[in-house]
Formats: structure tokens, C-alpha cells, sequence
């Protein structure tokens, strides 16, 4: 890009700088035809003119942020250090680091676009999130090409200085990051409260007894006190308006902003032409008022996400290592100097060092990068990592995180987070109508009274039917319903990414099963050995190699083996839907399939109705474990109810042995798949996509993946077992399995809840229009009324949702 030139204005006029919107009051810079304030604020322009990224302006108007403008060439050399650099970032591993960075100045959805492609600006950044609410933005980064100093200086000099406290890390996020609304609000309230005593005379009648020349005073001075509320107060209305139109929409802020213009220019223009007294108090109260709604709508919607972000806890569990035995845990519980047992495909809840075993940690969730690291005894390993071969053991350095997780599952690569997409455009469009039939009937119902030289009337109703109209409902009925039923759901166990996955949940008219750890108890079952009985050393070498292993079967067979001694793994290999290989003191040992493990099917096996794990001991056939599963409580009443409105699949990676034990739940109406690999079963869920079915899967989490990621609704079943894992959409404790009918009934009566405050919501504005047509509602009433309307949208959804989980038994 060829750079300009830069000259300083000699005139001092009063203009706006393009990039932060500033009134130019010392040397203007002219610069590519455009106006800046300062260097700070020309270099940014250029930054971002330089990338590519000028579409930054069309999101917002003035987006620029005033705080930062003078660029510190060592402000952050502190972040250089080790030490320091160590307190602040929540993973590396040498290579690719893990930071979240508390910037204040996240204001609008401009910030936002900027913030998340930072990649563009440096190319060592390969991923940046932004969490609007807490003003967070979360950044993945690779120390080859960059460094925490220079990415931290690249964000002040765009304008987003990052707070950095290392005193306080924990609670930077509790500091107010919006203040500004704060100061409006009370700059309105001072406005309107003063505007109003300088207009008793005239509520009381009393206009006549007051002298003219003090009306005038009185007058000028509402002027005067008008004034920070038009420049001050009201400017987030007329930024989003303007942002509105730079991309050719109309939003709900435009009719807003027109009813605020002609509000204040009638008021301006009869007090100083005296022909009447102005509605600057009307004015000033509109602005309170609404910027008090909105205030309100802020702090319940982020209230409802503190809850979502901090209190939901996961079921999730963990091995722990006590006076020599292993316990299973639960992970909010673990502390700082426990030794944890993590296996293959467990994931890593805590900063921990490594103490026992060879590492080898996929941080494909934290870093997208699928390539395992290998660590020896000492390393230190972040959490969100995931073990890929034999068990290991950890000393936990740092608590565990449940918000740490939380982020972690949120931010996964592998869910979808904007499952809301679909109603939300169906909200932009909605609210584009809305905004034009609003104006065409304010400007018909004004014309009407202005043709019939009812001036006044024709203001009134002008100005009126602008301000009481709200789409409210189309904006907050959809996150407060489903923000409050995520928090219900949650509080029953059943846990979920986000809002979007409960209007999926709604459309599921398809249900597929896995069966081992999903239909069955993961800790009971009756177990027999057939075949060549091992001797003591071959049991421990079958335990040891067992019990590195995540898979329900697995974890029967450690459970029924008990050995108190084990065996080291080498050469550790988990094949999905196969079994399991490994090496101990030379002895290869193979569990798995019949196929796997080069054995054969005896004739009375095929007659059994149990499933089976065969064994190999140095490519020496042993025998096979049989194992009776025992089904969950009340399947046969849950698989009932939810086959009444859903077509139902069962897909095992089983042998069909227990078929006629699972004809007794699902009966012959229902499809049974067995030996089914993991490819197979996400083949499947597509199949059944490409036939218009939407899909809910169940399955433990881990080996169905894939197949939990392909459907619709991916449920991982949760049996207190350390299956965490971000593929899926949501998490359901085992023990509330058989409500599983009751919480499908619920999302599909929170989308009902969400329709039912539309039409709420469209009769509140016909009653709203049709009286403020008529001339005689005030528009100061008007604005009342508007942010009760808000108001009511609110405490319908919340307390009708509770009522609805009330009545179908999900209540607190």
C-alpha cells in the first residue's frame, strides 16, 4: 500500500477522526483522504487498511477505541519473563501456547470481528475467541513466529490494551468492564430529575403565573441540561443505528434514534421560538428509562451465564492414588499433590508433572493440532490434554479448573457453537420488518394529523408509535428461555454446550443407541472365562493390560480380574470397535474380537446371549470372557416412550449374542445393528441425515466420536467415569437416564415458551400503536412502557419455564 502523506490542518474545526469517532480538537491529521485525531488512531487505519481488514468500519460506527493511543515500545518487556510469562498462560508446549487476556474495551460486535481475526495482523496467532460477556479474548499462538510481548503490543496499539494483573489473576474478570453505561445513566438521571423541577409550573398548570422572561430561563436552561443527554447519554442508540445502515439494514435502534431526533428538534424549536415549553424532560426520561431496560436486560442475561460458565459441573471423575489403591474421585474434588491415574483416552483435568509411565498427550482440543507430544518423567503436562497409549501417573500441580473445562468444551473444534443460527436469522429478518412497517405507519399515523392541521397530535403520534414499538421478544425470548432451561436441565444432570443444542433437541424425530456403557451399567455384569484358564502371572498380565484401557468392558474385566499387582505396558495399541494390544516382560497379550485376536467362534457361542471378549497370550488362542450385561433400570419404560414419537436404531460394536436380550427392550419394531466398527456407525448417522432425519446420538463419549459429532445432537452417557470429552453436545449422567423422554418434552416445550412470547409480544405493540396513533399517548409514557415490556418478556420466559419443569417433574 502506497502511504500517504500526512499534513496538519492549519483551521481549527470541530471534526470527527474516522477510526475512534473523537472530536479533533488540536492538529487535525489528514490522511488517504481521511480524517484522524491522532498518530495512534492513523497507524491503526493503516494497520487494518494494510490487511485487508476495512470492513472493521462497516460493523460499527467510529469503532475505535480512545483509551490506548500512544504506542509503548516497552510498556510489556515484562512479559519476556519466565517466570511472569508462566503465571499468565493456561498452556504450551514449547511450541504452541494457550493465553486468555482480560481487555476492557470489547464494546460491539466491530470489536469482536477485529479481535477474532488478529491472525491477519500477526501471523504467528493461529486462533483468537472473544467472550463478549466476560471481555475475554482467548488466544492460541506459536512461539517460533511470535511472542506474548509483541501480541500484547499489538493489541494496544489497535486500541484493546489488555489488563494484565498479576496480583489478582483469579478475579480480573470481576472487575466492571462497563462502566460507560454507569455514567450514562446517571448523567440522564441527573438530566431528567433536574428537567423536571424546572418544569413543576407547567404539570401544576401554573405556566401563567410564572413570568415570561423566567419561562425563557426556564426554558434555556432544560436546553442546557439536555445537552449531555443527546451528546452523552443517548449515543449508543444513534451508533447502532448508523451501524445499522453502513450495512444496509434497519435494526430495532433506528426508529428509536428518528423518535429521539424529531422528540428533541419539536422541543428545541418551540422553546426558542416561544411558542410552547418543549418536552426536554420527556426527552430526558426516554433516555433513562430505555438505557435503564437495557441495563437490566445486561445484568439478567449475565447472571444467567455466570451460572451457565461457573456452576455446571460435570460429571466427571477421576483415579486417584491413596496409601497405595486406586479410588475414583470426582474432579472438583482433587487437590494439589494427588497422585491421579490417567489411561488411554483420558482426558487431563489439571496442570500436573508426570510421574510414572510414558506420555504420550494429543492437545488436539487445546491446540487443534492432532500430533501427540511425548513426555517423559518430570514434564510438566496443562490441562485439556488427552493420554494416547499406556497409563500414566500424574502429581497434580494446580486445582482443577471446572471453568477451565468448561472453556475447553465450549471452544472445542469439534462442536458446533452456533446452533442458534438458524432462529437468529430468522430474528434479523423479522426485525428488519419490524423497523420499516414501525416507520411507515409512524410517518402515516403523523401525516394523518399534520393534513388536518393538528400539528401537536401529529408530533405526538409521530414520536409515540416509534418509541413504544419493541421487538423485545424477538431479541430476548430466545436466550433467556433457554438460558434459564440450560441451567435446569443442568441442574438434573444433563448438561449442555450451549442454547442452540436445545432447539435441536426439540426437532429430534431419530434416536440411536451405542449399548456397551450406554444401555448397560458400566460396573456390573456377570463374567465367565471359557477356554484354557490362565495361570496367576497371565491374569496379572491380562489385568495390567486392561486396565489401561477407558472401555466399559475393560473396566469389567480390571474390576473382575482384582489383582493387586501389575505389570508394565509397553507398546500399548486401543483399535476401536477391535481391542486391545500390548507388550509385558516379552509376552504379547490380545483382547478383543474373535478376528482380532486370531481366535474362532465355538457353535454354542453363537447360541449365547452374551457378549463376548476373546484372548491371545503371545498369538497363543486362550479362550474368551463371556459377560452378561446388566441393563439400565426402567430401559424397557424409557426406550417405551421415546419410541412413541421417534424411530428408533440400536448400534453395537458387539457380536448380535445379546439380541434376543435387547428384543425384550426394543422389540422387533426397532432396527439392531451389530459389529459395527466406528466408521460404520458415523456411515450410518449420515445415511440417515441424508434422508431428512434429525438425529440424536447416545454412546459413551469416546470410541463413538465420530459418530456423535456427524448427528444432529451428540450425547456422551456418563457412568462417573473420567469420559469428559468436547466432541460431544452434551452430557448426561447415567443416573438420570430414564428421564431422558422428560428432557426431550422439555426443549420442545422451551421452543413453545420462546413462540408463545412472539405473540405476546405482537399483541403488546398493536395495543401500543393503536393508542399511540391516536395522538394522546405521551411519548415519556411511552418510553415507560417500553422497558416494562421488556420487563415482562423476561419474567414470563424464566417463570414459565420453571413452571413447565415444575409440572414435568424436572423441578430444582
Amino acid at each position: 500500500m502506497e502511504v500517504q502523506g500526512s499534513k496538519v490542518a492549519p483551521e481549527k474545526l470541530l471534526l470527527n477522526c474516522f477510526h475512534c469517532g473523537d472530536t479533533c480538537r488540536e492538529d487535525t491529521i489528514h490522511a488517504h483522504e481521511k480524517v484522524f485525531c491522532c498518530e495512534g488512531c492513523k497507524l491503526v487505519f493503516e494497520i487494518l487498511d494494510e490487511n485487508n481488514l476495512c470492513n472493521y468500519y462497516a460493523l460499527n460506527a467510529t469503532p475505535g477505541s480512545t483509551e490506548t493511543k500512544k504506542l509503548h515500545s516497552t510498556r510489556y518487556d515484562f512479559l519476556q519473563d519466565e517466570k511472569v510469562k508462566q503465571k499468565l498462560i493456561s498452556f504450551t508446549d514449547g511450541n504452541i501456547t494457550n493465553i486468555t487476556l482480560f481487555i476492557p474495551q470489547i464494546h460491539c460486535s466491530s470489536c469482536i470481528w477485529l479481535l477474532e481475526h488478529l491472525y491477519k495482523l500477526d501471523a504467528g496467532v493461529k486462533r483468537s475467541t472473544v467472550n463478549f460477556l466476560k471481555r475475554e479474548v482467548s488466544l492460541v499462538y506459536k512461539e517460533d513466529e511470535t511472542n506474548l510481548c509483541k501480541i500484547a503490543e499489538l493489541l494496544d496499539q489497535i486500541g484493546y490494551t489488555p489488563h494484565i494483573s498479576l496480583e489478582n489473576l483469579d478475579k480480573k474478570n470481576q472487575a466492571s468492564s462497563n462502566k460507560t453505561v454507569y455514567y450514562k445513566l446517571g448523567v440522564a438521571f441527573f438530566c431528567f430529575g433536574n428537567i423536571m423541577l424546572l418544569s413543576f409550573p407547567e404539570y401544576f398548570g401554573l405556566e401563567e403565573l410564572v413570568d415570561s422572561e423566567f419561562r425563557k430561563l426556564f426554558g434555556y436552561l432544560n436546553i442546557l441540561l439536555s445537552l449531555p443527554v443527546l451528546l452523552y447519554a443517548d449515543t449508543d442508540f444513534f451508533k447502532s443505528a448508523i451501524a445499522g445502515l453502513r450495512q444496509r439494514r434497519l435494526n430495532m435502534d433506528f426508529p428509536i434514534s428518528l423518535g429521539i431526533i424529531v422528540m428533541y428538534g419539536r422541543s428545541l424549536f418551540e422553546i426558542l421560538s416561544n411558542t410552547g415549553s418543549g418536552y426536554m424532560d420527556t426527552f430526558a426520561g426516554l433516555i433513562f428509562f430505555m438505557l435503564s431496560g437495557r441495563l437490566f436486560q445486561n445484568k439478567t442475561y449475565e447472571r444467567l451465564s455466570f451460572e451457565r460458565d461457573y456452576k455446571s459441573y460435570f460429571p466427571v471423575a477421576i483415579t486417584v492414588v491413596e496409601n497405595g489403591k486406586e479410588m475414583s474421585k470426582a474432579v472438583s474434588d482433587v487437590k494439589s499433590g494427588d497422585r491421579i491415574i490417567i489411561r488411554n483416552e483420558e482426558l487431563i483435568p489439571a496442570d500436573a508433572v508426570i510421574i510414572k509411565g510414558e506420555a504420550n498427550i494429543d492437545y488436539s482440543f487445546v491446540t487443534g493440532e492432532n500430533i501427540p507430544v511425548p513426555k517423559k518423567s518430570g514434564d510438566r503436562i496443562y490441562a485439556g490434554g488427552k493420554q494416547m497409549g499406556t497409563t500414566i501417573e500424574l502429581e497434580v500441580i494446580n486445582e482443577v479448573s471446572q471453568s477451565k473445562l468448561t472453556q475447553l468444551w465450549n471452544e472445542s473444534n469439534y462442536g458446533s457453537a452456533d446452533g442458534d443460527k438458524n432462529i437468529n436469522s430468522v430474528v434479523d429478518r423479522v426485525s428488519k420488518i419490524f423497523s420499516i412497517v414501525v416507520i411507515l405507519i409512524a410517518l402515516g399515523a403523523g401525516g394523518w394529523y399534520f393534513f388536518n392541521n393538528d400539528l401537536p397530535k401529529a408530533l405526538n403520534s409521530f414520536t409515540a408509535v416509534l418509541i413504544i414499538t419493541c421487538p423485545c421478544a424477538l431479541a430476548l425470548s430466545y436466550p433467556f428461555t433457554l438460558g434459564n432451561s440450560i441451567r435446569i436441565l443442568g441442574n438434573k444432570k444433563f448438561y449442555l454446550k450451549n442454547t442452540g443444542v436445545i432447539e435441536k433437541l426439540s426437532h429430534i424425530n431419530t434416536i440411536v443407541f451405542d449399548k456397551t456403557g450406554t444401555l448397560t451399567k458400566a460396573g456390573d455384569a456377570a463374567i465367565e472365562f471359557i477356554g484354557k484358564m490362565p495361570n496367576y502371572q497371565q491374569n496379572v498380565y491380562i489385568h495390567s493390560l486392561t486396565s489401561n484401557s477407558t472401555h466399559p468392558l475393560s473396566r469389567l474385566l480390571t474390576k473382575y480380574l482384582n489383582q493387586n499387582t501389575r505389570s508394565i505396558i509397553s507398546n500399548y495399541v486401543e483399535i476401536a470397535g477391535k481391542g486391545i494390544e500390548g507388550i509385558t516382560e516379552g509376552n504379547i497379550i490380545k483382547m478383543g474380537s474373535s478376528s482380532f485376536v486370531n481366535g474362532f467362534h465355538k457353535s454354542e457361542l453363537q447360541q449365547s446371549n452374551k457378549t463376548t471378549v476373546h484372548l491371545s497370550i503371545n498369538d497363543e488362542y486362550f479362550g474368551y470372557y463371556t459377560v452378561s450385561s446388566i441393563y439400565r433400570e426402567g430401559l424397557t419404560v424409557t426406550i417405551n416412550n421415546l419410541g412413541k414419537n421417534n424411530e428408533m436404531h440400536l448400534l453395537s460394536g458387539d457380536n448380535n449374542s445379546e439380541r434376543q436380550n435387547l428384543s425384550n427392550y426394543f422389540g422387533n419394531t426397532h432396527n439392531m445393528y451389530f459389529n459395527q466398527s466406528p466408521s460404520d456407525k458415523l456411515s450410518f448417522i449420515k445415511q440417515l441425515q441424508q434422508d431428512n432425519k434429525n438425529v440424536m446420538m447416545l454412546g459413551d463419549g469416546l470410541n463413538d466420536a465420530g459418530a456423535l459429532i456427524q448427528s444432529n445432537v451428540g450425547i456422551a452417557v456418563s457412568d462417573n467415569i473420567n469420559n469428559f470429552s468436547p466432541a460431544c453436545d452434551g452430557i448426561l449422567d447415567a443416573s438420570e437416564f430414564d428421564r431422558l423422554p422428560m428432557f426431550l418434552r422439555f426443549a420442545q416445550s422451551s421452543m413453545k415458551i420462546i413462540y408463545i412470547s412472539y405473540v405476546i409480544s405482537f399483541l403488546y405493540n398493536c395495543v401500543g400503536i393503536w393508542f399511540a396513533v391516536q395522538g394522546n399517548l405521551s411519548p415519556l409514557f411511552a418510553a415507560v412502557i417500553m422497558p416494562l415490556s421488556t420487563v415482562t418478556i423476561i419474567l414470563f420466559t424464566t417463570l414459565t419455564s420453571n413452571l413447565v419443569a415444575f409440572k414435568q417433574g424436572l423441578n430444582s
